[in-house]
């Protein structure tokens, strides 16, 4: 088992390792194409534990892989036989040759990523649902439970779950606005649902449950079990229903449409969501009216998922430069926009950030599951990987650039003491925080 997990991880791994050369090389390319010295190219930090010296750059692998670094002969040009004035040290350049050595390593990640949507989109396709829409799957809180269906384990406080794998239209919810009461009902028996439940470690795990109700006479059967009225309930919404637009935006199979129905809802909280749905043969216009959280953005309390399964189209042509545009752009939005929610809400989204283990241990389930999104997981990891690089902080390109930024404006650059006290600490807390998030991640790959 272990020997399996190793295996199913080293395709995370070679992506990990690719995508650090692929930075790094970017700055050495873009040193050795202005003529400028770089004498080291150094994957990883720490001990060596290979190295290889070529006729003018020497080459290395280092203990810890949390990066990497090109390495230049400013500090010491003397014990590398360099006049200390010439004009190919990075050093004396103006300050647009070395912007461009520094921001180098970003280009690479950004135009690598495109190339591997490209190549993604050529070959295998992006992935999308097989029908447009977005459809509603039962996702019910318990509310009260009769004698009968306590009997089958369903208790108050509990969440119900109809597997989307199963025929969603055998449930019906009934709601009724005078007691403000909703009940749970099937038009076939018996009926399989999913209950959420603690398993021995205290952790949720969804338990099945088979409930046989008598039929009536008009073909529905009582649950004897009360759930929640959410919003969703209240504007008539069922499980099975297919929601086909939304305030005047049309659904495809793209499945990047759940953010934008999650997005709407969030964002609308007591304002009126006007739906198309698709019940059937039937379609019906619904209004439903989302309820603030307690951070104040909008739900309505129901679950969803891609209409239909999962299918991949190659697109062929000039074509394909254009949906790879178009994936490229949606990945470095949402990357912006998660970090912009790493910093307003912190408190709640801290504990998402992963580190090397957590990231490969990812990229071992897709490679497990679909080979075929290691493209995706690729581009994702190497476009965050430019994105952190670019910010101003201390040891990174960002960092960098900052104090050219400085050296513009001064006219002078700032003391090289200074410049070097800053970059080390902050290549420590780098290192810190990388070293943390390993043991963090490690630990929870552990079985409890």
């Amino acid at each position: 088992m272990a020997f399996s997990g190793f295996f199913s991880a080293l395709p995370a791994i070679a992506v990990l390792a690719i995508l650090i050369v692929v930075h790094e090389l970017g700055h050495f390319m873009a040193a050795r194409l202005q003529g400028i010295y770089a004498n080291k190219f150094s994957i990883g930090f720490g001990p060596v534990l290979w190295k290889y010296q070529g006729p003018e750059t020497e080459y290395a692998l280092r203990a810890f892989p949390l990066g990497g670094f090109v390495g230049f002969p400013d500090d010491d040009p003397e014990a590398n036989d360099i006049d200390p004035s010439d004009p190919n040290l990075l050093r004396n350049r103006p300050i647009l040759d070395r912007a461009i050595v520094i921001s180098a390593g970003v280009i690479a990640n950004l135009v690598f990523a495109y190339l591997v949507l490209l190549l993604q989109v050529g070959s295998v396709g992006v992935q999308q649902a097989s029908q447009p829409g977005i459809l509603i799957n039962g996702f019910f809180k318990v509310a009260e439970v009769t004698e009968q269906a306590a009997q089958s384990g369903i208790q108050p406080g509990e969440v119900l779950f109809i597997d989307k794998k199963q025929n969603l239209r055998q449930f019906n919810v009934a709601y009724n606005p005078s007691t403000n009461s909703a009940e749970l009902l099937v038009n076939r028996t018996p009926a399989q649902l999913k209950v959420e439940r603690q398993d021995e470690n205290g952790k949720p795990k969804l338990q099945d449950v088979t409930l046989t109700p008598a039929l009536g006479a008009n073909g529905q059967g009582q649950t004897g079990i009360k759930v929640t009225p959410t919003p969703a309930i209240k504007a008539g919404l069922q499980p099975g229903d297919v929601v086909l637009a939304m305030n005047g935006h049309t659904f495809t199979q793209s499945v990047r449409e759940l953010q934008f129905f999650q997005a709407t809802i969030r964002d609308n909280a007591a304002e009126p969501v006007q739906m198309k749905v698709q019940r059937g043969d039937e379609q019906l216009n619904l209004t439903v009216t989302p309820v603030a959280n307690a951070d104040g953005e909008g739900t309505i309390g129901v679950g969803l998922s891609p209409n239909g399964s999962f299918e991949r189209k190659p697109v062929r042509g000039f074509a394909a430069f254009g949906v790879a545009a178009e994936e490229f752009q949606n990945i470095v939005v949402d990357t912006i926009d998660g970090f912009g929610k790493l910093i307003s809400r912190f408190s709640k989204v801290a504990d998402q950030v992963a580190g090397p283990v957590a990231i490969v241990a990812v990229g071992a389930k897709i490679a497990q599951s679909d080979a075929a999104s290691l493209f995706q997981f690729a581009a994702l990891i190497s476009i965050n990987l430019a994105i952190i690089n670019i910010l101003p902080l201390p040891a990174l390109d960002g960092g960098h650039l900052a104090f050219l930024l400085i050296e513009g404006l001064r006219g002078k650059p700032l003391p090289s003491k200074i410049q070097d006290g800053v970059m080390q600490t902050g290549l420590m807390l780098l290192l810190g925080l990388g070293i943390f998030l390993i043991i963090r991640d490690t630990a929870n790959l552990i079985p409890q």
